[in-house]
């Protein structure tokens, strides 16, 4: 178990932390959540011990070994990958470092001989005889062939390195688990080979995550991090949100008689409970849930985003034929003799791992790029707006206000009209009126969203509209494109994004397309279409 009594943590005036008192316990899996700045990522370093809070103290039942996601993608250059993972057990590799240099020696004496015999006790003890396979397992689970086991860290790429810590993270079973955005880098298969891993761990886990789908599939509770203080809410990410966004409905009611409050309340903690996750806690989870009261359910002091893409104009039957489009990029032909046509109320995923490939078809769509060969045509009834994989050109040397910034995409000039949609996004007062320049990447995307309201187009294009979004913007895009009623097309690594919006699947692979009408999840689990990819990776 890991707990803290009074962390406070204080820059200058401002208390990050105050007097947080909360307890982890093993087998249990805590998604540890908060608007950006709220200072998830700080909260677990000071649980690890890298940051010292000003005041308060971090307990650890004795005995019990934690580990944690290494941030520094360079730590381990020199060192093969291998013996990388194997390093996350730090007493384990001490013990072989140790064996490994008495057994080196050319006077080997008696005291070496019964050191040594100690060692490989310990080593026994640890499990050592295994670790190698263990490591390997870990390894191949997360997308690192065997080839680039033996390989030095300095020769993998960045993703690579990624994976590799996340496997010391995980290796030797650790008592305590701590992960800072462990779904980043990886891709849908090796996400799932990580949820199925935890759902299986013992020990207890802190996970700070922008992934809902990840935090559903794994989180049996939820720390969320709100002025300073840390609430624990028993239950996933969906159910800390559903029943957030309940509690301030019921209180905001004040004529609903209690007794329509608790049994709304019951029927919605009833459906939870029996929806609870795949995990061996989900038993236990759902006789928590069952004993909560309304009491137990607090609102949420979360600021959500209001994203709404409201179409000016209907859409007619023809929307978007293309033809034999075909593209190379820097030498390489990412695009080839790609054919499709979107009918209206088509929410299509964009799918593959060439994300080059999306792209440029986006690109090529919105008329930033011209086609080698091949035509595409818009129906007459089309607006479309597209949001960017990088919107650097939109803001970089822009020595304009937000309100001047909104005024270029608007029709209706008045300064009233442009503010209302900047408070949208969450720009009101005085922050409607700071540079475009020194927005973050996060507010640079809620900038981009307004521009596309404000456009009132029937066909929407987002290419990876969830990077840099807190959890509560991402919410609101996916609540915003679940309510539009015309034509989109995505491409996402947001699992939850793509499984509620999607109706259909477009594939872009070596080989052609592969398209699909279906949810997201369908289409990945179907044995046909399985067959299919082998054949057009192959």
């Amino acid at each position: 178990m890991i707990s803290t009594s009074g962390i406070t943590l204080r820059y200058g005036n401002r208390a990050l932390f105050e007097d947080v008192n909360i307890k982890f316990i093993p087998g249990n899996c805590y998604g540890l959540i908060g608007a950006n700045g709220a200072g998830k990522s700080t909260f677990l370093q000071i649980l690890s011990g890298d940051v010292e809070p000003t005041r308060g103290d971090v307990m650890i039942t004795p005995g019990e070994r934690m580990a944690v996601l290494k941030q520094n993608q360079f730590e381990y250059d020199e060192f093969e990958v291998l013996k990388t993972v194997i390093m996350g057990h730090t007493k384990l590799y001490a013990i072989m470092e140790e064996k490994d240099a008495i057994y080196s020696k050319t006077d080997f004496s008696d005291d070496d001989g019964m050191r040594a015999a100690e060692l490989e006790g310990d080593f026994a003890e640890l499990n050592g005889w295994e670790a190698e396979s263990d490591a390997a397992s870990l390894l191949i689970g997360l997308g690192i062939p065997k080839p680039l086991h033996e390989k030095t860290m300095k020769e993998l790429d960045g993703n690579e390195k990624v994976r590799v810590l996340l496997a010391q993270a995980l290796f030797g079973s650790p008592n305590i688990l701590l992960l800072d955005e462990p779904t980043n880098h990886l891709n849908l298969e090796s996400i799932n080979w990580l949820e199925n891993f935890l759902s299986k761990f013992e020990g207890t886990v802190i996970v700070v995550s922008h992934d809902r789908h990840f935090l559903n599939q794994v989180c049996t509770h939820i720390a969320d991090i709100d002025f300073g203080k840390i609430q624990m809410y028993v239950g996933n990410y969906d159910f800390w949100y559903e029943s957030s966004q309940l509690a301030t409905r019921l209180l905001s009611d004040k004529n609903k008689k209690v007794d329509e409050k608790r049994k709304e309340l019951e029927d919605f903690i009833r459906r939870f409970s029996a929806n609870a996750s795949k995990s061996k806690q989900a038993t236990s989870r759902k006789k928590q849930l069952e004993k909560l009261s309304l009491e137990d359910i607090r609102p949420s002091n979360r600021k959500y985003p209001f994203i709404n893409f409201k179409p000016e104009r209907e859409l007619g039957k023809q929307i978007l034929t293309v033809e034999n489009l075909c593209k190379t990029i820097d030498g390489k032909l990412v695009l080839d003799n790609i054919s499709f046509t979107l009918n209206k109320g088509d929410k299509v995923v964009l799918a593959g791992p060439d994300g080059i490939a999306k792209t440029v078809l986006m690109q090529i769509l919105e008329g930033e790029l011209e086609a080698d060969s091949g035509s595409f045509t818009w129906g007459i009834t089309t607006t479309h707006a597209y949001f960017p994989n990088e919107n650097t050109k939109y803001f970089d040397g822009v020595d304009m206000s937000l309100v001047e910034w909104m005024r270029q995409f608007s029709k209706d000039q008045d300064e009233q009209f442009v503010r209302g949609y900047l408070g949208r996004m969450l720009f009101s007062g005085e922050e409607a009126t700071k540079k475009a320049t020194v927005l973050s990447g996060g507010e640079r995307v809620r900038c981009m969203f307004a521009r596309m309201m404000l456009s009132g187009s029937n066909v929407l294009m987002f290419d990876e509209p969830t990077n840099h979004l807190d959890l509560e913007s991402i919410t609101a895009l996916n609540n915003g494109l679940n309510d539009f009623d015309g034509t989109l097309m995505i491409v996402s690594h947001d699992h939850q994004l793509l499984q509620t919006i999607g109706n259909r699947v477009i594939e872009i692979t070596p080989k052609g397309i592969i398209d699909r009408m279906s949810a997201f999840d369908e289409y990945n689990d179907n044995p046909d279409i399985l067959k299919l990819k082998e054949q057009m990776y192959a």
